[in-house]
């Protein structure tokens, strides 16, 4: 949409977890180094933490696309299923044909795995979203974990969700599974300055030049409401550049991420939320009342009908309308682009 507007190649600020966009700092480093070192040297079980739109998929993506070894994957991204339903998913996306029963399930597994070993290949078994499965088949990812020689495990599961995944593997009849966890990593939010290296980073890569298109009082708006989380900024930036280009500016400001902000009822660190857009109502008219005058009658005793004055005006309450501007919202602007106006009782082009 606002592509052309300010000449970029691409969407600098999609929402889609593209490894080739992946903003590096020091924790997506030393995770996906993690990673990496855990899968090649067959560590078995892995765990990577952190907290959602960090990029946790996208670096999970990364590691299949650059790891060193050649690997056979499974990628488990809705784990809200059955036992039955994960060992039936995880066997099919590894083209290991489903079999009726449980039991020849996991001998072809087994199957599987031996062959795999002696391609000289490595077997991972992704696991996304990971803090929302249930003890039951927490108990099954872990019987997964006895594939394996006398030497090393045959098959690497990587178990990657939110922060309280941790809690989770924390619990008391979970302990068996926690014992099994050989590397354990974690990203964390973009710190401030990193935020501002994020939004260069990312207008690059989209054929953007400088200087990027926001203003430095925007960027500590972005940095601070979203949070340093990276899905959050790019849906921060995304829109207020859609606002500054329905207005037909070459500079995101700070009203558009207060406005972008206010859209996605978005809310700081301690649940505040932005501030709303203040108009200043002018005060009323005061209105002096005219003297009293006796009411004419004629001479049967009924009185004369008068006109009212020309001046009289009908006193509507402020509140009936409320005592906020009506704002043109965002969409609103950017239908008007491609010639859409607003009526009152609807839209038309």
């Amino acid at each position: 949409m606002y592509e052309a507007h300010f000449h970029l190649k691409t969407n600098p600020f999609g929402m889609t977890p593209d490894p080739s966009v992946l903003f590096w700092t020091a924790a997506h480093r030393e995770a996906l180094a993690g990673l990496t070192y855990a899968v090649m040297r067959r560590k078995g079980f892995m765990v990577l933490t952190g907290e959602a739109g960090t990029g946790k998929t996208t670096l999970l993506r990364k590691l299949l696309d650059s790891s060193p070894v050649a690997m056979r994957t499974s990628f488990v991204y809705n784990p809200t299923l059955t036992p039955s339903e994960f060992l039936e998913l995880a066997l099919a996306d590894f083209d290991i044909p489903v079999s009726i029963n449980k039991a020849q399930r996991l001998l072809r597994l087994e199957q599987f795995l031996l062959a795999t070993r002696r391609e000289g290949k490595v077997a991972v078994l992704i696991i996304d979203e990971a803090h929302k499965l249930s003890p039951d088949l927490l108990e099954e990812v872990r019987l997964l974990t006895n594939f394996e020689t006398a030497k090393e495990k045959l098959l690497q599961i990587v178990l990657a969700g939110q922060p309280e995944l941790n809690g989770i593997l924390n619990r008391d009849d979970l302990w068996q599974l926690k014992q099994r966890v050989a590397v354990r990593l974690q990203i964390q939010p973009l710190s401030r300055p990193d935020v501002h290296q994020y939004l260069r980073f990312r207008w690059m890569k989209a054929g953007g030049a400088e200087p990027l298109p926001f203003q430095e009082t925007a960027v500590e708006l972005i940095a601070s409401w979203s949070r340093g989380i990276p899905r959050i900024i790019n849906g921060i930036c995304d829109n207020a550049l859609v606002s500054a280009y329905g207005a037909n500016r070459n500079e995101v400001a700070p009203e558009d991420v207060l406005e972008v902000v206010r859209d996605l009822d978005l809310r700081a660190a301690g649940g505040a939320q932005p501030p709303r857009r203040t108009v200043t109502v002018p005060a009323r008219p005061t209105v002096v009342a005219a003297p009293v005058q006796p009411i004419p009658h004629s001479t049967n005793g009924r009185p004369i009908p008068v006109a009212p004055a020309a001046n009289v005006y009908e006193q509507i309450p402020l509140e009936r309308y409320g005592e906020r501007e009506p704002e043109i919202s965002l969409l609103s602007r950017w239908a008007g682009k491609f010639g859409f106006r607003m009526r009152k009782a609807g839209m038309t082009k």
